[in-house]
């Protein structure tokens, strides 16, 4: 099966842009006022069904789940009901997008994904101190809409354990195979003294212009919701994971083995990806590419001279103490110094840079454990900077070999780049700002570690293997994730198949596996979403030739923020017309 497999780009479940037919530009203009009144209502609806009141925490009641369900499949409907040939071709991707965001949450409902509101890495009980930390306490006014949120969540928390309680009963639990040592991350918000809760945080610091009675007076409400309610609700969810959901969770890691669980995976797989294409197909592609990226691994390994096989070379990687560090703050201090250096190279790959900064923090504490080696936690575009998150647990670990491709993906001119050039195109209505796919996303962090070839960034062969290992990785999961949920491939085959094929520690292996384990074909999307840009870069190239510029094409690339690959693929054809046009 050939590598044109990826070409076949057409988006899950969605209408797939098309070309404006309108005859006039009179009836274009009234045609695109119309739909931009529609689309801002439709957003502003689904919004209030996913947000709720600004000081309430998610109702997961049944009653109100039911509700956003028929609320969301009447919205889909109101779109569904406009003709798309008559738009525009911002419109026709509009369009598309508000249908993806709304067509997923109708989805992950009727598949059942409030049955299962956890996954290897981290589950509700740590996205709920995320939903309160998101509002920053400045003034009396957020500290109170803070303590109403914190007043909740012992609520929140038993809806939420309603729903595992339920998926026992059904048959949908994450597997038991990726749940070990997952009670040690509940246990990390459980505080003796409330004073030392995560929760407590926004309450160590008086704001400005607060009285210090008042700001007193916060801080013994939030200490007494921390002691009488917060913490007593993840002591009941602890008792009830380790008694309970751990014991009863499923034995079988197979996606296909959930209810309809066929049905479940190639959706997600087309999610995810944006692409209509079967398990086998994606399967293919994997093995294809892992064994060009295996030869050129091989070509690096002569470059070292290394004496010794794959195997071998792999294991002088993960054991040689020169590649690791000793203490967190050496590990982050690299981080930052890699991240100063590629901002550098920045203008000879784009004309357009953002203006939001981005810092480089540690992975949280309550999580690192089980969580993957790095992760970017983009700003929301209104002047909060984004952050890349290295992850300082286990040290040895971590090796500096691959910290220059994870620099690449997390921060720039990777995620960071990405995310804050399109919260920053205030031309884009704001759902289109702040809307992410994986393909496209993911497909951008992976690309943006082979542009460190293009301008030099890779020290020697060992970070230049790094990188190679990097993009193996992302190839081994097309293989791996297929065939654990479709093929009947054991975790063990999984973890195998990653090991020998990657320079990866065998922390960052099994932590890996367990994470596609329980978020299914969501690692599809990196390598499938790199190919892509990459073929249609390759056409652009070919097709332009002397009026090819790289900076150019980067820009067209993202000045759209995140797209269904489908939408990507014919921008990239518009802007292949302009530029032979100029």
């Amino acid at each position: 099966m050939k590598r044109n497999l990826v070409a076949m780009l057409v988006i899950a479940g969605l209408t797939a842009c098309t070309t404006n037919t309108v005859s006039t530009d009179h009836n274009l203009v009234e045609t695109e006022t119309s739909f931009a009144v529609t689309a801002n209502q439709v957003w502003a609806e689904a919004e209030k069904i996913q947000q709720q009141g600004v000081d309430e925490l998610p109702d997961m009641s049944e009653a109100a789940l039911a509700k956003a369900q028929q609320q969301r499949l009447a919205l889909l409907q109101q779109l569904q009901n406009i003709e798309v040939t008559k738009l525009s071709d911002q419109d026709q991707i509009n369009h598309t997008i508000l249908v993806y965001r709304l067509q997923n949450d109708v989805d992950e409902y009727r598949f059942g994904a409030h049955y299962m509101p956890l996954n290897a890495e981290s589950g509700f009980h740590s996205d709920v101190l995320f939903m309160l930390n998101g509002q920053s306490v400045t003034n009396e006014a957020t500290a109170r809409s803070y303590l109403k949120k914190l007043a909740g969540v012992g609520h929140y928390i038993d809806q939420q354990m309603h729903w595992m309680q339920l998926g026992l009963a059904k048959g949908y639990t994450q597997p038991k195979a990726v749940l070990a040592g997952y009670q040690d991350g509940i246990r990390s918000f459980i505080s003796a003294n409330a004073t030392d809760s995560a929760f407590y945080r926004p309450f160590l610091t008086q704001p400005t212009g607060v009285d210090a009675k008042v700001w007193l007076q916060l801080q013994q409400e939030a200490a007494k919701l921390i002691s009488a309610q917060v913490t007593p609700a993840y002591q009941r969810y602890y008792d009830f994971f380790v008694n309970q959901y751990l014991p009863g969770a499923r034995d079988s890691i197979a996606a296909t083995d959930l209810p309809d669980g066929a049905a479940y995976y190639q959706n997600r797989l087309e999610y995810y990806t944006t692409l209509k294409m079967s398990p086998e197909q994606v399967h293919e592609i994997g093995l294809q590419e892992v064994a060009r990226i295996r030869k050129e691994m091989q070509q690096v390994i002569d470059q070292t001279g290394f004496k010794g096989d794959f195997a071998q070379f792999v294991q002088f990687l993960r054991t040689d103490k020169q590649f690791y560090v000793n203490t967190p703050e050496q590990l982050l201090k690299e981080a930052a110094y890699l991240s100063k250096k590629i901002d550098a190279q920045l203008p000879k790959l784009f004309k357009t840079l953002p203006r939001t900064p981005y810092g480089v923090e540690p992975v949280p504490a309550q999580i690192a454990p089980k969580y993957t080696t790095g992760r970017y936690a983009g700003g929301n575009g209104n002047g909060e900077p984004g952050f890349y998150w290295v992850n300082t647990y286990a040290l040895d670990r971590r090796p500096l070999y691959e910290l220059e491709a994870l620099t690449l993906h997390e921060a720039v001119p990777g995620h960071h780049l990405q995310i804050s050039i399109a919260n920053e195109q205030t031309s884009l209505p704001a759902y289109r700002r702040s809307f992410y796919t994986s393909a496209f996303g993911e497909g951008w962090g992976l690309y943006s570690e082979y542009l460190g070839l293009e301008v030099g960034f890779y020290q020697d062969p060992y970070s230049n293997f790094g990188r190679l290992t990097y993009e193996m990785w992302r190839a081994c999961r097309l293989v791996v994730d297929t065939g654990m949920h479709t093929m009947g491939w054991s975790r063990q085959q999984a973890i195998d198949y990653l090991a020998g094929n990657t320079a990866l520690s065998m922390h960052n292996v099994t932590t890996e596996v367990d994470r596609y384990i329980s978020w299914p074909a969501q690692a599809l999307s990196y390598k499938l979403g790199e190919i892509t840009i990459k073929r249609l870069r390759k056409q652009a190239e070919q097709q332009l030739g002397d009026k090819f510029d790289v900076r150019t094409f980067h820009d067209a690339v993202l000045e759209n923020g995140s797209l269904p690959l489908s939408a990507l693929e014919q921008q990239v054809n518009l802007f292949i017309k302009k530029q032979q046009a100029k």
